[in-house]
């Protein structure tokens, strides 16, 4: 008998929405990831993409603990000299709050090929409303 391995036909997609009003960024987004990979279904295989969709709402509305507001903080760079730029979790959340998600989302999900096709999957919107009615999601608690 041999171990089964999934096949990228083999896999059947669901849709799930997640309301982020009140959770916790970084278990938000490692259950995210998880439902983002497949690791939630038994046909998970690590080289295939066996996920589900994800749509997230009411990013706006999540929190963090401790000091993170003031304390973290999220870098880029303009590839110019002296082209850095810092910003707080406090200033984030108020400019783009689904960028904090997406990137807390990203940081936990495979860097290469593999990772960026479950990442295309993820749907993140700072309000109540979303584009995906069509998909029927399903109403995930977490």
């Amino acid at each position: 008998m041999s171990t089964f391995m999934a096949k990228a036909e083999d896999v059947e997609r669901k849709w799930y929405v997640i309301d982020a009003d009140g959770m916790t960024l970084g278990r938000l987004a490692s259950e995210t990831a998880k439902i983002l990979r497949g690791k939630n279904k038994p046909i998970y295989t690590p080289y295939v993409d066996t996920g589900d969709y994800v749509i997230i709402v009411n990013a706006a509305k999540v929190k963090v603990t401790g000091k993170k507001l003031e304390q973290k903080v999220y870098f880029r760079h303009s590839d110019y000299v002296g082209g850095a730029k810092y910003t707080t979790l406090k200033e984030m959340l108020q400019k783009k709050p689904e960028k904090v998600v997406e990137h807390a989302v990203r940081g936990m999900i495979p860097h290469g090929v593999l990772g960026d096709s479950q990442y295309r999957k993820l749907h993140v919107y700072a309000g109540p409303d979303h584009e995906q009615a069509a998909q029927k999601p399903e109403e995930l608690k977490l």
